[in-house]
């Protein structure tokens, strides 16, 4: 059998390897401790979410990121650490939670490898705390995957995260690692046939039309009487399948259908899994540099080119829409400020997907080392954009006017490796997913100059959007 060079090297290294944890174990018995390893590696090209299908087992956790613009595809596997809480305090909780497991491992392999390393895992609900009890996340999850297979520009990065304790037997784990990277690597052979998914049949209960634009109604009389200037409000879709939804199908459909955005996808380890493709990053940094995105305003693509055009400009020159862009701009720039950043905004422009279109300024800003991203998170979370403007007002009056728990919807969900680089979205166009039911989500801002009929349109061609993808 002829053996790629990449499997070869996997053998070439096992004899280090186990040297290496020998010695790490040896320490351990000395200190009456455990200790993480982190094994980085390159492998053959592999579809990660193709190892998300194969490898999660239905009582782990998991977490699937991909930016097809950008050649990034990242799946997380299981845990060896796992922090789940609730509370106005969980950013900061979160932040020492990873800042103590970094203290406690160490890396082996090649560490200039893209996404090489530790990375950790973070999803957050919209409300620091959930009001209906039943609700299947807690308001904070933050993980070291035991498994991570990562595709950056066409290279396959393997991560593996194993605990070492003075009792563990260090040959039985590395066969165990062994065979599952063998595994993972047969995999590329079929990597092709994810493509080829049958659709689901469905029924569907329609949302409430005059409800929610009774709602529109009454928010623009309080934005007309009050400090308040925008109020987003968003509507749910159940759905019912005639079989259980397939993650791996509708990820695969969510990323031929929205190449241009982002596709996740999270588990919670009992059954439930929320997933989507947002067009809308918080923050990304990378070597201390961060980008972030004002991305409100919006309006249909169109069926034909001039049609196309003819929405575009309306967007472009709409006083509304840019009101309430301009109210997501001032409050990132602030909060930027207001942590000593010093924000650059770039040339405003459209952001234009498969059947909408955005008004879209980035922002660029240098991150101090001893600013965690997670600090920039928590400031930034919830933007106008999900939100409204004041904050606090406008998400007082969400609870009032939304019947169902937002959960992860509208909040942020990305990774965190060891270096303080990260790439965190905001999760919406987006489902929650348990067996044979959904609940999609999505929303729309409402300042004055709104009209209820035209954000109801807004919506409703969101939810049909990701409809289609779990169909």
């Amino acid at each position: 059998m002829t053996v790629s060079p990449c499997r070869s090297n996997l053998f070439v290294k096992r004899k280090d390897l186990y040297q290496f944890l020998l010695s790490v174990q040896e320490k351990c018995l000395q200190n009456n401790d455990k200790q993480i390893v982190s094994i980085s590696q390159e492998i053959d090209l592999v579809d990660p979410l193709l190892v998300l299908d194969q490898l999660t087992q239905a009582n782990e956790i998991n977490f699937y990121f991909e930016d097809k613009a950008k050649g990034e595809a990242i799946a997380a596997i299981d845990s060896v650490a796992k922090l789940q809480i609730d509370g106005a305090d969980r950013f900061t909780q979160a932040e020492y939670f990873i800042k103590s497991c970094l203290k406690n491992i160490i890396n082996f392999g090649n560490a200039n490898q893209p996404f090489s390393g530790p990375h950790f895992f973070c999803y957050f609900s919209f409300f620091d705390k959930n009001a209906q009890v039943d609700y299947p996340f807690p308001s904070a999850t933050i993980f070291l995957p035991r498994w991570q297979v990562a595709v950056k520009n066409q290279r396959c990065i393997l991560v593996t995260n194993i605990i070492i304790n003075p009792n563990v037997n260090i040959e039985r784990l590395l066969e165990n690692v062994q065979n599952k990277i063998e595994f993972i690597q047969s995999l590329e052979y079929y990597s092709a046939n994810i493509d080829y998914f049958p659709k689901n049949l469905y029924k569907k209960s329609l949302t409430n039309s005059a409800q929610f634009k009774r709602s529109v109604v009454s928010v623009l009389e309080k934005i007309r009487s009050s400090h308040l200037s925008k109020i987003v409000l968003a509507d749910i879709l159940d759905v019912k399948s005639s079989n259980h939804f397939d993650l791996v199908k509708s990820l695969n459909n969510l990323r031929q259908n929205h190449p241009n955005c982002y596709i996740f996808s999270t588990s919670n380890g009992k059954g439930q899994n929320f997933i989507g493709a947002s067009p809308e990053r918080l923050i990304s940094i990378n070597n201390q540099q961060l980008i972030t995105d004002a991305l409100a305003g919006s309006a249909p693509r169109g069926k034909t080119p001039a049609e196309d055009a003819a929405n575009a400009n309306r967007l472009l020159n709409s006083e509304k829409e840019k009101h309430e862009h301009s109210l997501v701009l001032d409050f990132i720039t602030q909060r930027l400020c207001q942590l000593g950043l010093l924000p650059q905004i770039l040339a405003p422009r459209l952001r234009q997907l498969s059947n909408i279109q955005h008004l879209w300024t980035p922002i660029s800003a240098t991150v101090p080392a001893d600013i965690h991203p997670l600090k920039i998170v928590g400031q930034l979370h919830p933007t106008p954009a999900v939100a409204g403007a004041a904050q606090d007002v406008a998400c007082a009056e969400i609870r009032r006017y939304e019947s169902f728990e937002r959960g992860l919807y509208a909040a942020p969900l990305g990774w965190i490796d060891s270096q303080g680089n990260c790439e965190f979205i905001v999760g919406i166009r987006s489902a929650l997913i348990d067996g044979d039911r959904a609940r999609l989500y999505a929303g729309a801002g409402i300042v004055a100059g709104s009209d209820p009929d035209k954000e109801f349109a807004e919506v409703q061609l969101k939810l049909q959007a990701l409809l289609k993808a779990l169909v």
